[in-house]
């Protein structure tokens, strides 16, 4: 195992990316974070509390269920009616783009009713895809070996980012 991004790395890259979705939707009334299950909710959770900290934007905060080994065999889930994220400003996150596959299935999501914005955040790129996916805002890009795996623990004390 090998770490590449430590506790104090991880939350400055987390502030940063908050702040910069703030900056890029300051123009809206609202914005609604949709973490895929796991750590890209934990992500915009922590993600909806920089921005209603530093402005008076409202933000709605809810999980996206996919199957990540196979998302085409089960249907993605919503913790949201998708009647009140119709013609939204939506941002999608996941902790980590690998192929893309994860990120491109949830999008499919979102497709399905006009949106005004889907922007895609995610706090590691690996740069590996399969899928036409390209994040908006990334923490780290990282060039891997396919045979890399990535990992991210976002425990409160002690998180990191690492290869195995």
């Amino acid at each position: 195992m090998q770490v590449f991004l430590n506790h104090s790395q991880i939350q400055q890259k987390i502030i940063r990316l908050g702040h910069q979705i703030l900056e890029n939707s300051f123009e809206e009334e609202i914005i609604f974070i949709g973490g895929i299950v796991g750590n890209g909710f934990e992500l915009a959770k922590k993600f909806k509390d920089i921005i209603e900290n530093n402005s008076k934007l409202e933000v709605v905060c809810f999980e996206v269920n996919v199957n990540k080994e196979e998302p085409w065999n089960e249907p993605i889930q919503l913790s949201i009616d998708k009647v009140v994220i119709k013609k939204g400003y939506i941002v999608l996150v996941d902790d980590v783009i690998n192929s893309g596959k994860t990120m491109q299935y949830s999008l499919l999501k979102f497709l399905e009713h006009p949106t005004k914005a889907i922007k895609t955040v995610t706090l590691v790129d690996r740069q590996h895809r399969r899928y036409p996916i390209k994040a908006d805002f990334v923490g780290l890009s990282l060039s891997t070996t396919i045979k890399d795996r990535v990992e991210v623990d976002l425990s409160d004390t002690d998180s990191k980012a690492y290869l195995i």
